[in-house]
């Protein structure tokens, strides 16, 4: 099963990256900023979700017949949503954290 949120390593654990100096103020070592990495993962989710609707409504009208990509594309799409669904849940978590500071 792939990773559409790139959440997972190979390895079976959960990938967190190395802070290198280029890495700090927002910045990975690539460049690509928090922002734009969420933004790209939920384009992809959208797109799977997209093709998912797809997917069933040719199912549906008859112009498709294999029924196990129709289920597969749903459970892919599913299984994207709900990771981001996690991601965003946490990251309002530490947001509801972070407010409860005393500075």
């Amino acid at each position: 099963m792939s990773d559409p949120l790139g959440l997972i390593s190979g390895s079976g654990g959960i990938h967190r990256p190395v802070v290198t100096p280029a890495a700090q103020g927002g910045q990975d070592a690539q460049g690509a900023s928090f922002k734009d990495v969420l933004l790209q993962n939920i384009n992809e989710v959208n797109k799977l979700q997209q093709q998912a609707a797809t997917a069933i409504e040719d199912l549906s009208t008859g112009q498709r017949n294999d029924l196990e990509g129709v289920i597969l594309a749903t459970q892919k799409a599913d299984s994207a949503f709900r990771m981001l669904l996690a991601v965003r849940n946490k990251v309002q978590q530490a947001y509801e954290e972070v407010k409860q500071l005393r500075v």
